[in-house]
């Protein structure tokens, strides 16, 4: 079953790296997710991977471009999921200058798309079980919003859909 509003979030542990050493991203922490959203108002969007075109031309930019906006509507954070490793996804976030800006954290086991609902089986594509597409606003550990985008599609899960949400 997908995540709907008034759910709460899972208790999974996802995993971030915030410090890069000399040549590559430190290890990643352990993040819960619901103390994660304790008392804080998070975006969270899920991508189905790091080094994507949609996601790397499209729906992290958008989420950069437009975190002083969400911030200004009251947001604390804004989450990038996705089912990589920490390690990837602070490279990843790097490369597009979203480090140190976004909270980019690695599902790499998939656990968080799968008790969210919205894990995706992308092996016929040589990318094995992934995340679809999405973006919600969990306020402390809270679903206020949900959008879960079609296969294939980015129209409801982008920053600027999120931030037309706040009010």
């Amino acid at each position: 079953m997908t995540i709907e509003i008034g759910n709460r979030v899972p208790d999974v542990v996802l995993y971030e790296s915030t410090a890069f050493g000399e040549a590559c991203p430190l290890s990643p922490e352990k993040v819960s997710v619901v103390e994660g959203t304790k008392g804080k108002k998070v975006v969270i969007f899920g991508l189905p991977g790091a080094y994507t075109p949609t996601c790397s031309a499209k729906h992290v930019p958008g989420y950069v471009e437009q975190l002083p906006a969400l911030k200004a509507k009251g947001v604390d954070e804004v989450w990038c999921v996705s089912v990589n490793d920490g390690f990837v996804m602070a490279a990843w976030g790097k490369e597009l200058g979203a480090f140190g800006k976004l909270r980019l954290m690695g599902d790499g086991s998939a656990e968080f798309a799968k008790k969210v609902g919205l894990d995706t089986d992308l092996t016929a594509y040589g990318m094995g079980v992934r995340m679809n597409r999405f973006s919600m606003l969990v306020e402390d550990g809270v679903v206020k919003r949900v959008n879960v985008e079609a296969p294939g599609k980015f129209e409801v899960s982008d920053a600027a859909t999120m931030l037309g949400q706040l009010g």
